[in-house]
């Protein structure tokens, strides 16, 4: 469905190991207009995760009494665990005018998109299978086995590239992080964003 909401939502996917969730922190350190939906999951928390800023997380009969409640926008297993992104989260932000970004997996963004109608899509490659692979390996997070499972996840993964609405390649991250930026300004100055984020402006000025 299509939701005239006046703020955007932006959904950021990509593979493990890609870099979406750096592009992400930056790209709100520099806009404060955009604000992140904090999803939910089962999976454990990893380093300096904290609940409630980069996850909410909650065991498997709390993720099961939102999914029988309808909480989320969409779910999905990922890497044997689940995510899952709060419809209350998002509406609440972009009804009031404001932005929200969401980094999830591709099938999620998939599922936003047939909520949110006017969400923008933006998919995240690796330069390279090789530099995939040095990252995962450079993160010393995964044991090696998992870093391959990864890999053969990120092959279908990458296939859905195609049904997002922009890509971006993350070979230099300055300069991915200037697309993404280059994504949300321009997003905001299309014809159907303007109207819907100033709307008494285009109702004074007579435009249909």
């Amino acid at each position: 469905m299509t939701t005239d909401y006046p703020g955007n939502l932006f959904v950021v996917a990509a593979p493990s190991g890609c870099g979406k969730s750096s592009l992400v922190k930056a790209l709100m350190e520099v806009d404060a207009g955009v604000a992140p939906s904090i999803s939910h999951t089962t999976r454990a928390p990893r380093g300096q995760e904290k609940d409630g800023r980069e996850y909410f997380f909650v065991d498997n009969a709390a993720f099961d009494r939102m999914v029988a409640e309808d909480a989320f926008v969409e779910w999905a297993h990922v890497h044997g665990n689940r995510y899952g992104t709060s419809r209350q989260g998002i509406e609440a932000r972009i009804a009031q005018g404001g932005d929200v970004v969401l980094e999830i997996d591709w099938q999620g963004a998939l599922q936003i998109k047939q909520r949110f109608g006017n969400a923008i899509l933006i998919f995240v490659l690796p330069p390279s299978w090789e530099e995939l692979r040095a990252r995962l390996e450079r993160r010393g997070e995964d044991a090696p086995e998992v870093i391959e499972m990864r890999l053969n996840n990120a092959r279908e993964e990458l296939e859905q590239a195609g049904k997002f609405d922009f890509v971006i390649i993350n070979e230099v991250f300055e300069r991915a992080l200037f697309d993404l930026k280059t994504i949300v300004h321009a997003q905001r100055l299309r014809y159907s964003a303007q109207r819907r984020a100033r709307a008494a402006t285009f109702q004074a000025l007579n435009i249909a």
